[in-house]
């Protein structure tokens, strides 16, 4: 028996390391580390926080953290269906005012060359977290958008 070889096949487009900062830089790879386990210790639910390091990723475009935080949501509980839709949440059904709240926030705060965080996006934040809560989110979206950087710029870590 033959096999036949499908003519539009392609092999899997793996993008190489582009620098092993992690290797590089270890004390600041250690600091960063410990960054992270500490934003892990929140009060917010690992569904949304998890919603808020995938958007922030796709925005980045942090290809290695989108996948990662894809997988870390499906195990959070998440839905197919909602992380299928994160790009267009505005547009469903499937997302909490809470759940809103922070993305919206984590839009702004991602996107900040069109400017700083307005007031609007905050206040409409602050009205479904509690002060705590609000800085936990806050925190979340500043350690993932600089593993983002990280991730998109030097591309340390193979898929």
């Amino acid at each position: 028996m033959t096999t036949q070889t499908d003519p539009h096949a392609t092999a899997p487009v793996i993008p190489p390391v582009r620098l092993s900062v992690d290797e590089l830089a270890p004390r600041i790879s250690k600091a960063m580390n410990s960054l992270e386990a500490a934003s892990r210790h929140i009060s917010l639910e690992p569904t949304l926080i998890e919603l808020v390091r995938l958007r922030a990723s796709q925005l980045n475009g942090c290809a290695y953290c989108v996948d990662m935080h894809s997988r870390d949501a499906l195990k959070a509980g998440d839905s197919q269906q909602r992380l299928f839709t994160l790009p267009v949440w505005r547009e469903t059904p499937f997302f909490t005012a809470r759940e809103r709240a922070a993305l919206e926030l984590t839009e702004a705060g991602t996107r900040l060359t069109d400017g700083p965080v307005p007031d609007e996006v905050f206040s409409r934040a602050a009205a479904e977290f509690s002060e705590t809560e609000l800085a936990e989110l806050i925190w979340t979206v500043a350690v993932i958008n600089a593993w983002n950087r990280l991730g998109a710029i030097a591309r340390p870590w193979p898929l």
